[in-house]
């Protein structure tokens, strides 16, 4: 299969936007081993960033931060794309979310160099389970570009 589409639980913390914050979270998280999907960050204004941690296990991630009284507002829903990476790749989620009038309001991606690639997006809550309907859809062009990789 050329990618998969996965419904993922998120949390994120508000942290000072200074240097190291975001490391000693990571650290304080490593040590509780707690792993981590995927990670997304960015300043939110007056001096905060908000750290947006999709965890393998959301109960580890919410013990662990119960322990250092870190809070965490979620859960939160988004998707996680993982898949073979050609041209193209990202397009078709793209298209096929406008296709069911589902706007994305935020996307990060990532290719690894070894010919995969990681993708989350998220979707206006109202519009989560019409994105998930769009998103897991076989059609035609999926199943053609799925066979040309």
């Amino acid at each position: 299969m050329a990618a998969t589409v996965k419904e993922v639980e998120y949390y994120y913390a508000l942290v000072a936007d200074r240097p190291g914050e975001a490391r000693k979270l990571l650290e304080f998280l490593s040590e509780k081993m707690v792993n981590l999907m995927a990670i997304s960050a960015f300043p939110v204004g007056e001096g905060q960033s908000q750290i947006d941690l999709f965890p393998s296990d959301p109960e580890m991630l919410k013990e662990a931060a119960a322990d250092a009284n870190i809070p965490l507002v979620g859960p939160k829903k988004a998707f996680l794309l993982q898949g073979t990476d050609r041209i193209g790749a990202l397009y078709d989620f793209h298209l096929k979310l406008s296709n069911a009038g589902v706007n994305i309001y935020a996307c990060n991606g990532v290719v690894d160099g070894t010919g995969r690639f990681g993708y989350l997006i998220w979707v206006d809550p109202a519009d989560y389970d019409q994105a998930s309907e769009a998103l897991k859809a076989s059609d035609w062009r999926t199943i053609q570009m799925s066979r040309r990789t």
